[in-house]
């Protein structure tokens, strides 16, 4: 099975358009920056660059990771050891190959995986950091978004 190499792309750019909107003042941004202790000045301080650069190769390495989480066919195939000769996993994927894949299987899978992965690690994360509640929910409620858009768009995308 190979990989949507142009999926995985747009599911990583994906997470810049949930941020652009999920951190705008009128969202979420003045919540987030308000229990962070940002300013505007501090945050125009920042190497952009930098910040954005690597942003983006780390929602690049969460959106090559998704595939595993929403398509169960790769599931088959790691089952297989990865032998695509392998003739019960070329019978099973011929009889169940297009099964589960669509936009709102991979946003179910996505949306789980957001749930039961991100908001425990950024919860945890926030809990000996000792951050409020609100900045927890804002930047889980974030990745739960952005994970259940990037499976919808892994999954679905053929």
């Amino acid at each position: 099975m190979e990989m949507n190499y142009l999926a995985i792309l747009v599911a990583a750019l994906s997470s810049f358009i949930v941020g652009f909107i999920w951190y705008n003042p009128k969202v979420f941004g003045k919540i987030w920056m308000n229990e962070i202790g940002m300013t505007e000045e501090k945050a125009k301080q920042g190497n952009m660059a930098k910040i954005f650069g690597l942003t983006f190769i780390f929602a690049l390495m969460f959106a090559f990771m998704m595939p595993t989480i929403t398509i169960h066919q790769i599931g088959a195939v790691q089952l297989a050891g990865g032998n695509d000769n392998d003739q019960a996993l070329i019978t099973f994927l011929q009889a169940h190959g297009e099964k589960f894949r669509d936009f709102k299987h991979g946003a179910l899978h996505g949306f789980i995986a957001g749930l039961f992965l991100a908001l425990p690690i950024i919860a945890t994360n926030s809990l000996f950091e000792q951050k409020s509640w609100k900045y927890t929910l804002v930047t889980a409620g974030y990745w739960v978004v952005v994970m259940t858009i990037m499976g919808a768009i892994i999954c679905g995308w053929k």
